[in-house]
């Protein structure tokens, strides 16, 4: 039911009929794998934003419980596609997921998925990074559909994730 990945670091998920689960290890300490995540831009891929990787010009997360994920793409419009519920850095951050399985905005958050992500130290210096997309019954008929196409999704964010952390600028 899982999918696992050959190298150590990679993301493994795991998937039940409303929620998937997905933990990759990465070399970055709590703080440092909170920061990168929280960026964005550095990271998601642009081809899942409405904008598009030709005009999407920011993908943000507004830094506290109520913020908002939000992307701005052509002459500056601004798509909010969720709301931060708990921001505690530098081990939790929990979401609302407001994208449709139709990529229609979903403004009602008790039809909305939700995304929680844990950073714990994993003794070596590194994080091990959880990350669940659970309520896809919210979804309403194309949520099992739906929690599918995004297994595929969230394997390749993770992926691109862990490549950002890699990247990171190196304390001297």
């Amino acid at each position: 039911m899982g999918q696992e990945i050959a190298e150590p670091d990679a993301v493994r998920q795991d998937v039940d009929r409303f929620s998937l689960r997905s933990t990759l290890l990465v070399p970055a300490s709590p703080a440092e794998a909170f920061t990168v995540f929280t960026n964005l831009t550095n990271w998601w891929v642009a081809e899942y934003t409405w904008s598009g990787p030709d005009f999407l010009t920011e993908l943000g997360i507004e830094p506290r419980a109520g913020g908002m994920l939000y992307e701005i793409g052509p002459h500056g419009f601004r798509a909010d596609w969720g709301r931060v519920l708990t921001w505690d850095p530098p081990h939790r951050l929990v979401f609302i997921w407001q994208i449709g399985p139709d990529r229609v905005p979903v403004p009602d958050p008790s039809k909305a998925s939700e995304v929680e992500v844990v950073f714990l130290a994993d003794g070596s210096g590194g994080t091990r990074v959880e990350v669940e997309h659970r309520h896809f019954d919210r979804h309403g008929t194309a949520a099992e559909g739906y929690r599918q196409a995004l297994t595929a999704g969230w394997h390749e964010m993770l992926s691109r994730y862990l490549g950002a952390v890699r990247r990171r600028p190196q304390p001297a």
